[in-house]
């Protein structure tokens, strides 16, 4: 029902599947899928609304994907099946009930993603902004958005957060020379905190902008509809990011 209920089953994720191949020195794998529905849903409050991305993507030995489309459910979770190790596969509920276009070639029968690549969703030339789950529909909306302005961005739908695909991202900011990272999780020690380390340590040269992270609050999920809406990210908050990278528009700094 929800990947919050997880948590009576961790002690067995993080001690027991991620670690008994290291520990049996490669004498046992653990071909598990550990898959269902994560982030953000819609009125259940605190223990029924966290993001595991982050979480389970600090664990050596685990596995973590993020599909946000139908191509990325299919490959993904075939991808997962078929790997020795254990992977946490985490969805959206949100997103279930959301219909994308599919590919003769997704339909195929032996259509399968690669774990640990992101997939560049929208070229773009000004800045650069990665995502996974439910924010890649955001970020690409924020995307369409900025177009009108004339700022170009590329959007990266990261699809693995653990191995995470370094190389793609690095080689997105080199080009746009900027970097925007969205998540529905709380900001600290976040995957968004993540690659921008990743970002700093391979390619501060490039950047001509402060990276700007786009997360949840920094509290427990509110109940009120209202609060809510304010505790999740939301396409407005992409745009004025992108356009802040972009020096579009009055710095938080002189705001605050």
């Amino acid at each position: 029902m929800t990947f919050n209920f997880s948590m009576q089953a961790i002690d067995h994720i993080i001690n027991s599947a991620a670690k008994s191949n290291y520990m049996s020195a490669g004498q046992i794998s653990v071909p598990i899928v550990f898959r269902g529905p994560n982030g953000a849903a819609a009125g259940v409050g605190a223990q029924h609304s966290q993001c595991y991305a982050a979480w389970y993507a600090s664990c050596p030995g685990l596995k973590v994907l993020s599909p946000y489309n139908s191509e990325d459910a299919r490959g993904l979770l075939k991808a997962a099946i078929r790997d020795p190790d254990p992977v946490v596969f985490l969805e959206n509920e949100l997103l279930y009930g959301e219909s994308f276009p599919v590919s003769d070639e997704v339909l195929d029968s032996s259509f399968c993603l690669p774990i640990g690549k992101a997939k560049i969703e929208r070229e773009g030339k000004d800045v650069t902004i990665t995502a996974f789950s439910k924010m890649v529909g955001y970020a690409l909306k924020a995307a369409e958005m900025l177009e009108k302005d004339g700022i170009y961005a590329e959007v990266i739908n990261l699809r693995s957060i653990r191995p995470l695909d370094r190389s793609t991202i690095n080689a997105s900011v080199r080009k746009t020379n900027r970097l925007i990272t969205v998540e529905e999780g709380f900001p600290q020690h976040g995957v968004g905190a993540e690659i921008c380390a990743s970002v700093v340590e391979e390619s501060f040269s490039y950047l001509d902008a402060p990276v700007e992270r786009i997360a949840g609050a920094d509290v427990p999920m509110p109940y009120a509809a209202n609060l809510e809406r304010m505790a999740v990210p939301q396409v407005e908050d992409i745009v004025r990011a992108a356009k802040r990278a972009c020096y579009r528009s009055v710095p938080l700094a002189a705001t605050a």
